[in-house]
């Protein structure tokens, strides 16, 4: 199958059907997309949207497409960059755990604003985007550990193919054109880890979007792609893993399903930072606990906590969604760990300042993924610690409906929006009920 699984995974794409998936799996893809609404409602008035919106403003096509939270429109693949990156840019999004992928914000968004252009219904929309993320997170599974150690940021480089997927699958490819829309994908596939901590990280999964997008748009007007390009021997697969795995992608294809792992955030930081936060906001409601008083805080957990988040010195609230240190600090200080802990101003506080400087992360050879054990060391040499071996908004706790609507109704408040969320949750649960999925972007736009 190693010679055909491009081929292999784009005549599933092309034969699936919404009626085929069992209505679980539709329920959590409706849970994805309210999820990554919500954080782009949070990031819509971001910095990071302002600044590219001025940039890509003078280079805007015909504006047929909306932006979450704003009142702009722009051409197709440009609406689908931008609310990429307004999903993605408060690392609030969704979580697949085999692959730490993102999987909404590089396909959401390109579907809905191919619905701004082409008029299809929500349940179209939901098979389309389960496919793409059983597209990307598979891609991943076979890349992955060694893809995203060695400084790929997978979000990125397997999201593009994602779009692809989901766009081509809503634009009627067949196999030969599928296999194209991969190839095209293939050939912008990128974003690099460097990049996490920076404005250009969600530029990266922007690109995914939009790229993906324009993949399936161009084998769709017959812009030829390789006939390998996952498999080839200069494929995707082979040139950024150095021991692919062939098979996860196209084994047990429509019995396994990768949307069903997948994971929400409680808190607005990289996913291994959670059971860190959690484990600090333990010890900071210890009675008695006098923050003053600490000499000394030390967490521990798998390897890639230090090799992700081990940032002592961090400058800005990006820097911040990946620093342990950071994380510690305001839990410790505030017990709390929203967006507000995690702003270019909460960096800079003195009393932050001063208490990231006691923070040490090591490695625990012993440690589990997903677990943190934090010690903390106080001035009468008392010693306060606790250890979380499952955070929650984990696939052990992960949250639940509810949970997903309120941190909507947060977000859209902290966005500064000023749109009311009632309608937006309500369409999003009644997706497979709506005709023209474009008359959800009515209600997301300003």
């Amino acid at each position: 199958m190693n010679n055909r699984t491009s081929m292999g995974l784009a005549q599933f794409l092309v034969s699936s059907r919404l009626e085929e998936m069992p209505d679980v799996l539709i329920h959590e893809a409706k849970r994805s997309i309210l999820n990554g609404f919500a954080t782009a409602f949070a990031g819509c008035n971001d910095a990071v949207m302002d600044r590219l919106i001025t940039t890509l403003s003078e280079f805007s096509g015909r504006p047929l497409a909306s932006i979450t939270g704003r009142k702009e429109r722009f051409d197709v693949l440009t609406a689908a960059f931008l609310n990429a990156v307004s999903t993605n840019v408060f690392d609030f999004d969704d979580t697949h755990p085999n692959t730490i992928i993102h999987p909404t914000a590089p396909v959401s968004p390109a579907l809905f604003a191919l619905g701004e252009y082409q008029t299809f219904s929500g349940r179209s929309l939901l098979e389309a985007f389960i496919l793409g993320v059983e597209v990307e997170c598979r891609i991943g599974n076979a890349i992955s550990p060694g893809h995203y150690k060695r400084g790929w940021h997978i979000t990125s480089s397997c999201g593009v193919f994602g779009a692809a997927a989901a766009a081509g699958k809503i634009l009627g490819l067949d196999a030969e054109r599928m296999v194209w829309a991969l190839g095209n994908a293939s050939a912008q596939a990128s974003g690099l880890v460097e990049t996490l901590g920076s404005m250009a990280k969600s530029v990266g999964v922007g690109n995914a979007a939009r790229n993906g997008l324009a993949a399936a748009l161009m084998a769709n007007d017959g812009v030829e792609g390789p006939n390998r390009p996952l498999e080839g021997e200069r494929g995707f697969l082979k040139v950024t893993s150095e021991s692919p795995n062939f098979a996860a992608v196209v084994e047990n294809l429509g019995n396994h399903w990768e949307l069903s792992k997948n994971t929400y955030k409680p808190y607005p930081c990289g996913v291994v930072l959670n059971p860190v936060i959690e484990a600090c906001l333990e010890v900071a409601k210890t009675p008695g606990f006098d923050v003053s008083q600490v000499r000394n805080v030390t967490i521990s957990g798998y390897s890639l906590l230090r090799e992700r988040a081990d940032r002592p010195m961090v400058e800005t609230g990006r820097e911040a969604q990946v620093s342990a240190q950071h994380a510690a600090a305001v839990c410790l200080l505030y017990k709390s760990a929203s967006l507000n802990e995690f702003s270019d101003e909460a960096v800079h506080r003195k009393d932050v300042l001063w208490l990231r400087k006691k923070v040490d992360v090591i490695v625990d050879e012993a440690a589990v993924a997903g677990a943190a054990h934090v010690v903390v060391q106080c001035a009468d040499d008392t010693i306060l610690e606790a250890k979380v071996t499952h955070a929650r908004g984990d696939a052990e706790r992960p949250l639940s409906d509810k949970d997903i609507e309120d941190k909507f109704r947060d977000l859209i408040v902290y966005g500064r929006s000023g749109l009311d969320p009632e309608p937006v949750i309500d369409a999003i649960w009644r997706l497979d009920q709506i005709e023209d999925v474009s008359d959800i972007m009515v209600l997301a736009r300003r």
